[in-house]
């Protein structure tokens, strides 16, 4: 291949001004680092992808106009509820959810007909019944109940079960938030297709 092939080749790419490999190397730095930049990303190769986090803040997440999606420290978070149910974030096809259970409490016997649900147990010790078979979980425990399976989460224990689920599709309106067990009990919502974004 010419030098003025190549020449042409990079015009293409790139449009008239035609970065030396030092400029791409400054702004694909300068972009990640958020510094500005002298537009040949741009020009040719694309922006990098937004950072979900920078420095541990996820406060400071690049590429404000598009989707955020959920991003934060799950165990903490699910440690730190005290709700019975509170929903984090819903999207189309999956939805998460803190709970905690009260000792001796339970979430109650169901089936979810479409859906399938993960648990996670972060703290506590406790029961799952999947079709009639009991599995003790505790603490680091995953748990994946299959749609159609009648299930039920007991707390064993002398301490609040804390858990997230992660429903798919999503069961619940985005935002609930159910303090009590008798408060989910009195408001008989489900999913109304409405997502967090």
């Amino acid at each position: 291949m010419t030098n003025d092939t190549k020449d042409l080749e990079r015009r293409a790419e790139y449009g008239p001004h035609d970065p030396d490999e030092s400029e791409l190397e400054i702004d694909a730095a300068n972009a990640v680092m958020g510094g500005p930049t002298t537009g040949s990303l741009s020009a040719g190769l694309g922006s990098p992808p937004p950072l979900a986090r920078e420095g541990g803040n996820r406060d400071q997440r690049k590429g404000t106009d598009g989707m955020k999606g959920f991003v934060d420290n799950i165990e903490k978070l699910t440690v730190e509820n005290n709700d019975f149910r509170r929903v984090l974030y819903t999207g189309h096809n999956l939805q998460l959810v803190l709970m905690t259970l009260q000792p001796g409490e339970e979430i109650g016997e169901e089936v979810h007909e479409d859906r399938d649900q993960f648990f996670r147990i972060e703290e506590g010790d406790g029961e799952v019944w999947i079709d009639g078979v009991a599995s003790r979980v505790t603490e680091d425990d995953a748990v994946i109940v299959p749609q159609g399976a009648r299930h039920n989460v007991v707390n064993r224990g002398d301490a609040p079960l804390r858990v997230y689920t992660v429903y798919g599709p999503p069961e619940h309106i985005d935002g609930t938030v159910h303090h009590t067990k008798a408060d989910a009990e009195s408001h008989h919502e489900h999913f109304d297709g409405r997502t967090t974004e």
